[in-house]
């Protein structure tokens, strides 16, 4: 393929992308920005093997074919709440091709001299270690989301100064790599420096808690973005450079919309070792007698309600109850009461995973609403229905300033003139903090699995 024609297709294919995440900012127009991005990616991906640098198409076809098919098996398998732990499995693919473009670049360095072979080091340097870093963080994520590790964040004594120290000396073998002239010293050194980074990212995401575990995915998705960026200069590719820095980017601006959601800074998240499993409350926690309620009592409430908002959080997920839910709302609808839904930014465990599991529910775009969308409208809401949620309707965060989460925005549920709140148990949320909201005069706890429970309200609502 002419150079001319692939850098054209390449600069369509950009302006595919940024239409893609434009695209993608909104639930309305989210499918139009992923066939943007898919039809990028293709056009990306065909001139990139059409080009005159590539050869041994057997070869390429052979480890395409199987790796696309596994790919798809994989992701037409793969349940909702499951969409987590594969995206942080994804960006691990990504940080281990910049290593080993990395590896593969340093040594086929040798037609390259002065200025521009250490501009190379630096680039080859880099992205090694920026992939070595995504890859095993990506992978520690995965498993914590997975449930095969804890979710209790890894609280070494002194790990800040252990931090320090790992960036101190790659930073010292990257000087040493770069200003030696021996390929074979070089490579060691890369070598030693890619474990040292490896490590790093172990250590980094273990301190991490599961209540952080939102933000850590979207900020992984920024250091994949980076390491393919750094690939891209490793390789000359002016899409992979552009490309890299959009998803570098908006990863990186993602990740502070969310500490901002949660009152806390990037720097607290990754450094401050925050969170729990929430498999037991912290300290005593709040005390007190809870009001049962059965499903067809809270269908009632709904159905006699003017207004009720729904509080999605990662117990629906679990359930799978999102399609049974969105046949409650018709119905509630269609008796005369306002529904709708208010999403808080890190509810469930990935960045936009309620607004995902509503959407595929055919939930209708214009009734789902963000935190600040609706919070004025809960003290004039007759019944809000919380399901699966915990942290983020916490009165805590705004009442108590010992709480681990004293500041963090929540949903103001406790206003409204009914809360019914869905959960299998008393059991905390991944902050591991307890929620006085269960023990207020006005909450009705619905114990059960929410699939079953909405199953029964859906029930008792066709009988009226």
């Amino acid at each position: 393929m002419p150079p001319n024609l692939a850098t054209i297709i390449y600069l369509v294919a950009a302006v595919l992308f940024m239409l893609s995440l434009g695209g993608l900012s909104r639930q309305e127009t989210a499918k139009r920005g992923t066939i943007c991005g898919i039809v990028g990616m293709l056009l990306a991906l065909a001139t990139s093997i059409l080009s005159d640098e590539v050869g041994l198409y057997g070869i390429v076809a052979l480890s395409m074919v199987p790796a696309a098919l596994i790919g798809g098996f994989l992701a037409m398998r793969v349940q909702m709440t499951g969409m987590p732990q594969l995206v942080a499995l994804l960006h691990s693919f990504v940080g281990a091709a910049a290593v080993l473009v990395g590896f593969a670049s340093y040594l086929d360095s040798g037609q390259l001299e002065g200025a521009a072979l250490l501009v190379h080091h630096i680039e080859v340097y880099l992205g090694v270690g920026i992939g070595a870093i995504t890859f095993t963080g990506s992978i520690i994520a995965c498993l914590k989301l997975h449930g095969t590790m804890s979710g209790k964040p890894l609280l070494i004594p002194g790990r800040h100064f252990l931090n320090l120290l790992v960036l101190l000396v790659t930073i010292g073998l990257g000087i040493w790599m770069v200003a030696t002239h021996d390929q074979t010293t070089g490579v060691v050194l890369l070598l030693i420096a890619t474990g040292l980074t490896g490590l790093l990212g172990v250590h980094m995401v273990m301190a991490i808690g599961g209540a952080d575990m939102p933000v850590v995915v979207s900020m992984l998705n920024s250091y994949s973005g980076w390491a393919a960026a750094a690939a891209g200069f490793m390789l000359g590719n002016d899409l992979l450079i552009i490309t890299g820095a959009l998803v570098g980017s908006s990863g990186a601006i993602l990740s502070l919309i969310m500490c901002r959601g949660m009152n806390r800074s990037l720097a607290n998240v990754v450094l401050g070792g925050f969170g729990t499993d929430g498999s037991a409350p912290t300290g005593e926690g709040p005390q007190g007698e809870v009001i049962s309620i059965e499903p067809e009592a809270s269908a009632e409430l709904m159905q006699q309600a003017s207004s009720v908002v729904i509080v999605p959080g990662y117990g629906m997920a679990v359930a799978q109850a999102q399609h049974t839910l969105a046949q409650v709302t018709k119905l509630l609808r269609d008796s005369g009461v306002e529904v709708r839904f208010a999403i808080h930014p890190v509810a469930g465990r990935l960045p936009g995973h309620m607004n995902v599991l509503l959407a595929e529910a055919g939930i209708p775009y214009d009734i789902v609403l963000e935190m600040d969308e609706i919070n004025d409208d809960l003290p004039d809401t007759d019944v809000v229905l919380v399901i699966g949620a915990n942290d983020i309707v916490n009165p805590s965060a705004e009442n108590d300033p010992a709480s681990p989460i004293a500041g963090m925005p929540v949903l103001q549920v406790w206003k409204s003139g009914t809360v019914i709140v869905m959960k299998r148990s008393m059991g905390t949320g991944y902050a591991g903090v307890g929620n006085p909201l269960f023990f207020n005069d006005n909450t009705r706890m619905l114990f059960g699995d929410a699939g079953a429970s909405v199953e029964s309200m859906l029930a008792s609502l066709r009988k009226e």
